[in-house]
């Protein structure tokens, strides 16, 4: 395996998690009541305590997809050139 096929890999991993998220975020946005009772009905929690929840998921998986696509595909670029 090379770096240039490793930093691709990093480049579209990163692409598709940020896609993926912008997607979640974007439904949750704009069907947020809809989101609110699909998920009650397996997990019982106050409206408060959901908005924190899906607040803290999208800061989490927001910081994962940094770490472990964003960076290493920084890191192969300055080390490929």
């Amino acid at each position: 395996m090379t770096i240039t096929m490793l930093r691709e890999f990093f480049m579209w991993c990163t692409i598709i998690n940020w896609g993926v998220m912008l997607l979640a975020f974007l439904l949750c946005s704009l069907a947020q009541d809809w989101v609110y009772r699909m998920h009650s009905r397996w997990f019982p929690l106050p409206r408060e305590n959901f908005n924190t929840v899906l607040y803290a998921f999208f800061g989490l998986y927001k910081l994962i997809v940094m770490v472990f696509c964003f960076i290493p595909y920084l890191a192969l670029l300055i080390i490929g050139r």
